[in-house]
Parts: structure tokens; C-alpha cells; sequence
């Protein structure tokens, strides 16, 4: 299992919000990059990153924050927020985002999606976020009619790399992985599944690992890696 220390960027810097609510937002770092640097100090071998404002407003707002992350660290970096066109995916690929990812346009128009894999193999993939059962887009502002399931399944032959499902009910609460919600995902698609959205300890770790089904292929680390109740250590020994 992959673990994917989480930079969410908002005015420039990295914080942490509550249900994506960007006014819940606290601040832990100025320096973006620095942050990067810390986490790969701390053993892990990938970053996920999120312009929370480009999610919003459907375009890029923290560019030069994900510039000088990418700047700062060798290990692969996956981007997403306000990526909305094959140009979006282009730009970032060619800057050196190792993996793509769309969210919105997935459900609005999935042809951009698939043609994306098309061009970039296994370095795009697709944000399912599920509020009360539910997807969401727009940077979490607005709710549509369709099921997780029904979203992931556009893309099962479309050679995507990876389906980042978020508990969006969770994210932001410490309060654990509903591991049932992800472990749901990985059965109903052959896609690899990342789990984020909740993560407390790295007691939600282990049950990811031993929850019987197909199994989860990583979990994004949030505001408990931040707060401290997750050792980096013992978390990357829990997943390897």
C-alpha cells in the first residue's frame, strides 16, 4: 500500500480544511516546498497535492506553490484541483506532475478523461468524491445525482491509473477510514483504489490492509500526520 502525504494549497500555502469547507482552513506551513521537503524526510516515497482554490474556481490559482514543490523534491508528485482540459493535463505533465488528477470534468464530461489516459497511460487518474452516497464537483460546492460506482465505472478500460475516493463526510474530522466505503470501490472496479478522507491513526491503516476483498491500493495522510497522532515511521512499516 502507497501512502500519500497530503499538500493542500489555498492562497499560497498548505493547510487543512473540514469537509473541504475552504473557510475551516488552518495553516501549517508557509512554504509548500518546504513542507514537500519534510515529508520526503520523513520516508515517503510520493506527495498529493491539492489547489484547493483552482478546484473552485475551475482553473489553476496555486500554480507557483505546486512549481516550487515540483522544484523542490524528486519523488513523484500527483496534482489535482481546477484541471479541467486536455491542455490543464498537458501543461502539468510537461512541468512534471507524475500523475494527473481530474475530478470534475469526470463526471461533466468523461471524453477528456479518457482521452487524457489515452495520451498520458497510467499517469492520469480520476477523484471520486462522495458526499451522503453521492458525487460531488466543483471543488466539493455542488452535488450531482450519481453514485460512486456509476462515475468509476466510465473509466474501467480507459487505462486510468489510480480512483482517489474521498469521504468527503470525513474529510478533515479525524474521525477514522469508513473502510466498507473504500473497500466497495476496489471490489466493484479493477482500477487501483486510493483512500482518502478521515484517516485518525494508523489503526485505519491496518484495517485498509485487512479488510477481506480486493485490496485498497493506498491512503492519502491528512491533518492527523499533521497534528501528529501518525509516526511517519510506523505508518510506512504498517502499509509496506
Amino acid at each position: 500500500m502507497i501512502l500519500y502525504p497530503a499538500i493542500d494549497l489555498k492562497d499560497g500555502q498548505c493547510v487543512r480544511v473540514v469537509h473541504g469547507d475552504l473557510a475551516t482552513a488552518t495553516v501549517f506551513n508557509d512554504s509548500p516546498a518546504d513542507q514537500a521537503r519534510a515529508w520526503v524526510k520523513a520516508g515517503f516515497h510520493w506527495i498529493h497535492v491539492v489547489d484547493l482554490n483552482g478546484a473552485v474556481a475551475g482553473q489553476a490559482v496555486n500554480a507557483g506553490a505546486v512549481e516550487a514543490i515540483l522544484g523542490a523534491v524528486s519523488v513523484p508528485v500527483q496534482l489535482g484541483g481546477g484541471i479541467r482540459t486536455l491542455k490543464d493535463v498537458e501543461r502539468w505533465i510537461e512541468a512534471g506532475v507524475s500523475r494527473v488528477i481530474l475530478g470534475t470534468v469526470a463526471v461533466k464530461d468523461p471524453d477528456v478523461v479518457i482521452a487524457a489516459a489515452l495520451a498520458y497511460p497510467e499517469q492520469i487518474a480520476v477523484s471520486v468524491d462522495v458526499r451522503k452516497g453521492r458525487v460531488a464537483v466543483n471543488g466539493w460546492t455542488a452535488d450531482t445525482e450519481l453514485d460512486a460506482v456509476t462515475v468509476a465505472r466510465r473509466f474501467e478500460d480507459a487505462g486510468v491509473g489510480a480512483l482517489i475516493v474521498t469521504d468527503i463526510d470525513r474529510d478533515g474530522t479525524l474521525e477514522g477510514f469508513n473502510v466498507e466505503v473504500f473497500g466497495a470501490m476496489a471490489d466493484a472496479v479493477s482500477i487501483p483504489v486510493i483512500a482518502a478522507g478521515g484517516l485518525a491513526s494508523v489503526d485505519d491503516i491496518a484495517r485498509l490492509k485487512a479488510r477481506v476483498g480486493a485490496p485498497v491500493a493506498g491512503a492519502v495522510l491528512g491533518r492527523a500526520l499533521y497534528n501528529g497522532a501518525i509516526d511517519p515511521a510506523e505508518a510506512l512499516r504498517l502499509a509496506a
